[in-house]
């Protein structure tokens, strides 16, 4: 079933994951997208203020994208999104970590511009299997609404 407008009322929305970060997977989105010493050697890492090894934010945030995606981005009636609100990295991403994604629905509201649509804002939090939030962020995606998905 294609999730619409209407599927997304405000509140928790789901939880996914877990999903399972390598060292070796680290190693390698740091090489080929952000190679900082932080992300990419163990003894630079130990001296930086993360004080260890730990995956770039952007790979954090490519896991949350992946994560989103599959758990209800995939089957969503989605035109896309204006861009991220807001994004912050609140603690590091370790070899080892098991994910999990909590979402909520901040705010859903039809468009005034584009009635057949609506604007769905979410917020994602990812933590490790401690429970520790490493990424949040909000961020809106124009859906459709029921009556113009099925037309």
């Amino acid at each position: 079933m294609t999730l619409c407008f209407e599927d997304f009322p405000p509140g928790r929305f789901g939880s996914y994951g877990p999903r399972h970060v390598t060292r070796e997977e680290m190693l390698a989105f740091a090489a080929e997208f952000d190679p900082q010493p932080m992300h990419l050697d163990e003894a630079a890492a130990s001296r930086s203020m993360l004080k260890g090894l730990s995956g770039s934010g952007w790979h954090l945030c490519s896991i949350m994208m992946r994560m989103m995606f599959d758990g209800y981005i995939g089957r969503t009636a989605s035109l896309g999104s204006p861009g991220v609100n807001e994004l912050k990295w609140l603690a590091p991403l370790r070899p080892g970590d098991d994910l999990t994604l909590d979402v909520d629905v901040v705010e859903a509201r039809v468009s005034r511009s584009r009635p057949s649509t609506g604007i769905v804002t979410f917020k994602g939090i990812v933590r490790n299997a401690a429970g520790e939030a490493l990424c949040e962020m909000t961020s809106p995606i124009i859906v459709k609404r029921r009556e113009a998905a099925a037309g």
